[in-house]
């Protein structure tokens, strides 16, 4: 990723996070019945760019200041902190790691961190999904007491103990609601349909099982925390009522200790499509509803057709107002909703479309699905259509730039992923610039018809002769084994 460091560069305070463009003086008077006026101009928005500083042991620093309230904000996020990096018989261990974290340190018990936090009306705490390659710690709290919540954060970070007693009682809600998981279908649908796109790639596992929780023990997760906790690969982002002057001796003193190792997170090697169409149904008799989830293996995050892909989205399914809900929801009744989105990390993920209908609507549904894939991969979408949903991408961007948070959140993903200085700057063109030439072309890549892998979750004496029309069924029970 290009560096932006060099001279770092503050942020006035007075800057503004976004900034419209100055609506043109209308050359008459015109009236407008039942429509809103449309600007076809694109926004141009200048984003505040963060204070940019490292410390010596690899930590990179973001500082993003904004005083409008006296509040800060911190998140930590470290590349291969994730499950990902989960090893092989202990799923789950990464997020485990970073839910004990705030179970004891060197010098507090899990209760006192507790009460510290809710008597500093602080946050902390940290997470790591079992299917990422990131995870973040995040501290918060009031610019007052900033010591007192960051002292008691830092301790958190740098000083678990992962005490024994506390992994027993974690480990029996943990053996619960896995059981209780499997008892959803939803979660059933995203389990199958992650092992069929991503077949031996890590990211295919998206829950621990009990065994691997039985394999989870103190000495795992200090080993885990030890290799991968580590500030060579981390980005402390913060956003709040701070200046670097104020802040940076601090964080030299709290975290400079804080031993850069050896250790870079290495990706094993990207997934690839799923080769054919497949059709995966997992058996729970007496459903009354059919959980639809379809797709397959498509871009990464640094893809150039990234603003393709979403703006494709918003056309199919991101929204209640895209063509997959209109057509299942509001025109035929089916579901309650109809969805598509796509997942695009340093490796590439899967689009996916899905909802939840009616048993005995199963076989329309699947019709419907595949009439709206094949009519954003065959036909143009109207001008008017495309530029509509182009609009809603770039105001729904606009929208978050409203808030610290998110603007701290765009800087770090700029980061991770390497991508150029003014990224999030040139967005809105960006997406403006998108064509119908490109989403049809995007969508014919992609949304290919000929290897889509579905996942089926409800009665299998019901569905099973529909989910045939579209390929050789596998049958699983709820336990995720083979029945036929």
């Amino acid at each position: 990723m290009p560096d932006t460091g060099g001279s770092p560069h503050r942020l006035g305070a007075g800057s503004a996070w976004a900034q419209a463009p100055q609506a043109p003086p209308a050359a008459k008077k015109e009236a407008f019945l039942n429509k809103a006026p449309v600007s076809k101009e694109v926004l141009k928005v200048k984003l505040p760019a963060a204070y940019e500083a490292h410390l010596d042991n690899g930590l990179t620093i973001l500082i993003l200041e904004n005083h409008r309230l006296p509040q800060i904000s911190m998140t930590l996020q470290i590349r291969g902190m994730g499950g990902i990096f989960d090893p092989p018989g202990m799923n789950g261990l990464a997020g485990i790691t970073a839910q004990m974290m705030r179970e004891g340190t060197a010098t507090r018990t899990s209760k006192q961190i507790a009460e510290d936090v809710d008597r500093l009306a602080a946050s902390v705490g940290a997470s790591a999904a079992t299917d990422s390659q990131f995870g973040d710690v995040f501290i918060s709290g009031l610019t007052d007491n900033f010591a007192d919540w960051f002292g008691l954060g830092t301790d958190v970070l740098l000083h678990p103990s992962f005490p024994a007693e506390e992994w027993a009682k974690l480990k029996q809600r943990q053996l619960v609601g896995l059981k209780q998981q499997r008892t959803s279908a939803s979660f059933l649908a995203s389990e199958r349909f992650s092992k069929a796109v991503y077949g031996d790639f890590p990211a295919s596992v998206i829950s621990a099982t009990p065994a691997s929780i039985e394999a989870v023990t103190p000495e795992a997760m200090k080993k885990f925390y030890a290799e991968h906790y580590v500030p060579q690969n981390a980005t402390l982002g913060i956003a709040g009522d701070v200046t670097p002057a104020e802040i940076m001796p601090k964080l030299k003193a709290a975290l400079g200790g804080w031993k850069k190792t050896e250790w870079t997170p290495k990706l094993p090697t990207d997934p690839t499509p799923a080769a054919g169409p497949r059709v995966l149904l997992v058996n729970r008799p007496g459903s009354v509803q059919t959980n639809l989830v379809m797709g397959n293996i498509a871009i990464n995050r640094t893809s150039p057709d990234y603003c393709a892909f979403v703006v494709l989205h918003q056309v199919l399914g991101s929204n209640p107002a895209a063509r997959l809900f209109l057509n299942l929801r509001e025109d035929k009744g089916y579901t309650y909703g109809a969805y598509s989105n796509f997942t695009a990390n340093m490796f590439p993920g899967p689009w996916r479309a899905n909802s939840e209908v009616r048993t005995d609507v199963t076989e329309g549904s699947m019709r419907e699905f595949f009439n709206e894939f094949r009519r954003i991969r065959d036909e143009k979408v109207p001008v008017n259509e495309l530029e509509e949903k182009k609009r809603a991408v770039v105001a729904s961007f606009a929208f978050s730039l409203e808030s610290p948070q998110s603007v701290l959140s765009l800087a770090i993903t700029r980061k991770a992923y390497g991508l150029p200085a003014d990224y999030w700057d040139t967005y809105p063109a960006k997406i403006a610039a998108v064509t119908a030439d490109d989403l049809q072309r995007v969508a014919k890549k992609f949304l290919s018809l000929d290897n889509i892998q579905i996942v089926a979750v409800g009665d299998a004496s019901k569905i099973k002769s529909v989910m045939e029309k579209y390929g050789k069924v596998t049958v699983f029970d709820t336990d995720g084994k083979t029945v036929e």
